[in-house]
């Protein structure tokens, strides 16, 4: 690993450390104070009946926005996904709430310096031969549109369960409904279509793009996970994941076999606050191919390590924090899912395939002028490691910086400007750089 990659791991680790420290004393963040007045902002409806008491009205909204604390504080909730709902119907009992909402977001943005051909800034899509005829780009997307629908309960008998289906309108030319999430809660056992327990959304800076910062592992699998909280600190995860390899299918002396066992992910996390920790996850993979040459059959090992952090060193500050590294693990996030790396032919024995090795990090600042209105800075970098005599015109590096501002002009309505810089490297240290202005205007309902 490189010298700046260890300097680099150095100061985050002593980042993380020293947040932990400061922000244990640290006054209500802005961004908690955002969260209260969203909370503030829903409204109840009863569907079996109003109470009749002041004190047992008082009782439902404390029991309210105890509820709206687990939409926003959940462990695995990104910045871009939808706010709680508008209208909470809620049984008089206070049991049973329910929640059908959505958001209406759409960006506008504008590409120079050769144009990026996707909706999403990803500098592996950066063109390292410029096309005449795109040399600028105006377009916009309405990406991030989607639907959702919640029910949080408690039951003597078993305890607290939650469902939740998200759907959003990034599927076919970016306006087609497809399915984000859907998965059941159960105490402390997660069920369904959720994000993976080796990602971290929480901890990704805010970036206003679709495609986030380049080292952004939040891939999304039908999983079954356990995830107890021990002492109100401490949170422990393990999960079965289904897995989805990407490997170039074109190989001529090799071909990968089909997926035939789950993922293995875990993680530990440290909690002071809500909204707030370090997080430390694993992943381990079978990723296996058939040599076509020699009729045999192999099986690799790929794993992944992920630390991670979000804290509030002051009332005005956010930091984020991801280093991450691995082999095996390129088509779970990040840049290089957009090519097909989880696997690679060694370029003098085309019928051996390998793991290559892969890290990243991502580095973020935050700072609140109000809770309501904020400026935020973003840096990442990945790299791929490949074995010698890979072609030159290989990816090896790419890297993304960016800078925003975000208003939240009511409770659930927000706007955004942002300024993206990408750059894309190849072995042969040939690069290409790009520049990317958005614009977003976003509605919760």
């Amino acid at each position: 690993m490189k010298k700046g990659y260890i300097m680099m791991l150095r100061v985050a680790l002593g980042a993380i450390l020293c947040g932990g420290a400061v922000s244990a004393s640290a006054a209500v963040s802005h961004p908690d104070s955002l969260v209260s007045m969203k909370a503030a902002s829903t409204k109840i409806i009863y569907i079996d009946g109003r109470r009749d008491s002041t004190s047992r009205l008082q009782s439902d909204r404390d029991s309210m926005v105890r509820v709206i604390s687990t939409f926003y504080y959940d462990q695995f909730r990104h910045f871009q996904d939808p706010d709680a709902p508008y209208f909470l119907f809620m049984s008089k009992e206070a049991g049973l709430s329910m929640g059908i909402g959505g958001s209406v977001r759409m960006r506008a943005y504008y590409d120079w310096n050769g144009a990026v051909p996707t909706s999403s800034f990803a500098p592996y899509t950066i063109p390292m031969t410029p096309d005449a005829l795109s040399p600028r780009r105006f377009a916009t997307t309405p990406a991030g549109t989607g639907l959702f629908f919640r029910v949080i309960g408690s039951h003597s008998r078993i305890g607290n369960y939650q469902f939740y289906i998200e759907t959003d309108f990034t599927g076919y030319q970016s306006r087609g409904l497809k399915l984000k999430k859907a998965y059941a809660m159960l105490n402390d056992f997660t069920v369904g279509y959720a994000t993976s327990t080796f990602s971290d959304p929480a901890a990704q800076p805010v970036v206003i793009d679709a495609a986030g910062n380049n080292n952004k592992y939040s891939n999304t699998s039908v999983l079954v996970r356990y995830m107890p909280c021990v002492r109100n600190h401490w949170h422990l995860g393990v999960s079965l994941e289904t897995p989805s390899t990407s490997v170039d299918q074109t190989l001529t002396a090799a071909r990968p076999l089909s997926e035939w066992l789950p993922d293995v992910a875990a993680l530990v996390q440290y909690q002071w606050a809500q909204g707030q920790h370090v997080r430390m996850s694993a992943i381990a993979r079978s990723l296996s191919y058939r040599d076509l040459s020699a009729m045999v059959n192999h099986n690799l090992v790929g794993w992944g390590l992920h630390l991670s952090s979000v804290f509030h060193p002051a009332a005005r500050f956010t930091t984020f924090v991801n280093l991450t590294g691995g082999r095996g693990i390129a088509g779970l996030g990040g840049d290089m899912q957009y090519g097909h790396y989880d696997l690679l032919a060694d370029p003098k024995r085309p019928s051996e395939l390998y793991t290559p090795l892969t890290f990243g990090w991502t580095l973020g600042l935050q700072y609140n002028f109000r809770p309501d209105l904020f400026v935020s800075v973003a840096a990442s970098q990945t790299h791929l490691s490949t074995r010698h005599d890979t072609p030159g015109d290989e990816y090896m590096n790419g890297t993304f910086a960016c800078a925003n501002v975000y208003w939240n002009i009511l409770p659930r309505m927000s706007v955004a400007a942002e300024v993206d810089y990408g750059r894309r490297e190849n072995i042969s240290t040939f690069a290409r750089n790009a520049w990317r202005a958005n614009l977003m205007c976003a509605f919760s309902f």
